[in-house]
């Protein structure tokens, strides 16, 4: 009996571990507008993503997209601070670091992406970062957090600190929207 139940735990086990993540589908409304965002998560490798604004006007189209990785969430917030909803979504690329893909609602008529800086572009806020980012988006104000490691890539623990990061959306050259790190600061933690 004993061995029929380490083998059907195993298999459990096994089975467990190859299966693929959930299909992501959530609908995030503010008052009347938001965004339907659906993803299949098949693959890490390649999904196609699809954002379908609500209670837009009729000219607004959904975004299909390809991506490399998997969407994990979705926050929805008026992030440029112009009285129409925006959304964040969160995606696990294969190697295991979380990528955000954000779009901007153009009045209810139309949509335009919002760009996130790649933190290995800033030498400061990259010293010590290999990734297990933790993101909250809190009034309009993105937040990063990730544990701080030793500048010796052999050293696999990270240190006693962690690194958080804060962001709002600014309109930059053009009307391109961008996020824009306006503090940073590091913790001890226990």
């Amino acid at each position: 009996m004993y061995k029929i139940l380490t083998i059907v735990f195993l298999l459990i086990a096994f089975v467990s571990n190859g299966q693929k993540m959930a299909k992501y589908d959530s609908t995030l409304k503010i008052g009347k507008a938001g965004y339907k965002v659906a993803c299949m998560n098949r693959s890490p490798e390649r999904n196609v993503l699809n954002v379908r604004p609500i209670g837009f006007k009729s000219d607004a189209r959904e975004v299909n997209l390809e991506l490399k990785g998997r969407v994990l969430a979705a926050e929805i917030d008026d992030l440029n601070q112009d009285g129409f909803p925006d959304i964040i979504i969160y995606v696990l690329d294969p190697s295991g670091k979380t990528t955000l893909f954000s779009i901007s609602s153009k009045d209810n008529e139309s949509l335009q992406p919002i760009y996130f800086p790649d933190i290995t572009n800033d030498m400061q806020l990259s010293k010590g970062y290999r990734g297990q980012d933790d993101f909250k988006l809190v009034e309009g104000i993105l937040f990063r957090k990730f544990p701080i490691y030793d500048a010796d890539t052999a050293i696999k623990v990270p240190t006693k600190k962690v690194r958080q990061i804060m962001y709002r959306v600014v309109t930059g050259e053009r009307g391109i929207l961008n996020f824009k790190m306006f503090k940073n600061f590091d913790l001890a933690v226990d």
